[in-house]
């Protein structure tokens, strides 16, 4: 156990040996199945499952520890830098994408279109002087095929609503930790996680109504890989935060937080917002402009 001059240290680590194993064997099985061999899916599901069984075993490990006081205010500061850092890399790893589609955009289609006095007006002129710069493109020569852009008014500006009233629910959840309202909690964390699966729904509805009616797919040059590219990823944290949060209403049924101990939550919600955040910009970013 902790104390104000001692810092708590597990008396052993097996779950993150466990992690690795999962995560070899996932590695593994899917070299095996890029090079064709039949038993590379079944060592990627046994790698899913171990990495799976030490998530959960290694977070309840980690609640119990934290529900019965083993952590002091110098375990908290630790977790809360390590959160931030956490998130520090996922602004950045959203940064990339955000300045591949500026790139893309802004720079590249351009040059291509031999725009301007650059080096794009002798690679226009010599390759593809048909190419216009118009955005979106499906590159020179339409390699990329007919698509359809997708609009921002239909099921997007839906998803929008629906992650920025997440964020409002989720904030109100954690006012009813803070003022000890159990029902708060619970009701605000039910409609944070219900709506944050909505978005998924919606977005897989989307994306079947691209690849089916807009024939818009990864394969639909530069504007159908960028689109892919940060709507995906962007669906899976907020897959990956839906989760989270609906293990934190797990234990919020059973219980646990309590108002100067909380910070399980207090991380779900900095992740959630952040990806209402990241959102926007791709709202904005991808949808709009």
């Amino acid at each position: 156990m902790a104390t104000h001059n001692a810092y708590y240290i597990p008396h052993k680590a097996t779950w993150p040996v466990i992690g690795t194993a999962g995560l070899m064997t996932m590695l593994a099985g899917f070299a095996n199945y890029l090079n064709g061999s039949s038993i590379g899916p079944t060592m990627m599901v046994l790698g899913l499952t171990i990495f799976i069984v030490m998530l959960a075993g290694w977070f309840t490990l980690q609640a119990g520890e934290s529900e019965s006081g083993m952590y002091n205010t110098k375990v908290g500061i630790s977790y809360r830098m390590g959160m931030m850092w956490f998130i520090f890399s996922e602004i950045m790893f959203f940064a990339v994408f955000f300045g591949t589609l500026y790139y893309t955009r802004n720079l590249s289609v351009s040059w291509l279109g031999g725009i301007g006095d650059g080096p794009g007006r002798s690679t226009h002129d010599i390759l593809w002087p048909a190419f216009e710069a118009v955005w979106p493109t499906n590159g020179p020569g339409k390699v990329g095929g007919e698509f359809e852009p997708m609009g921002a008014w239909g099921v997007p500006f839906i998803n929008t609503l629906i992650l920025l009233s997440s964020g409002v629910t989720c904030t109100w959840a954690h006012h009813g930790l803070l003022a000890q309202n159990r029902q708060q909690l619970i009701k605000g964390l039910m409609a944070t996680v219900g709506l944050g699966f909505l978005f998924v729904c919606l977005q897989a509805f989307e994306y079947h109504e691209a690849y089916s009616d807009m024939g818009l797919t990864l394969g639909s040059g530069i504007y159908g890989s960028t689109f892919f590219m940060l709507t995906g990823f962007h669906g899976f944290h907020v897959c990956v935060g839906a989760i989270i949060l609906s293990v934190i209403l797990f234990r919020s049924y059973k219980g646990h937080f309590k108002p100067e101990n909380h910070f399980a939550f207090e991380a779900a919600a900095w992740y959630w917002h952040f990806v209402d955040v990241v959102w926007l910009g791709l709202f904005i970013f991808v949808y709009m402009m």
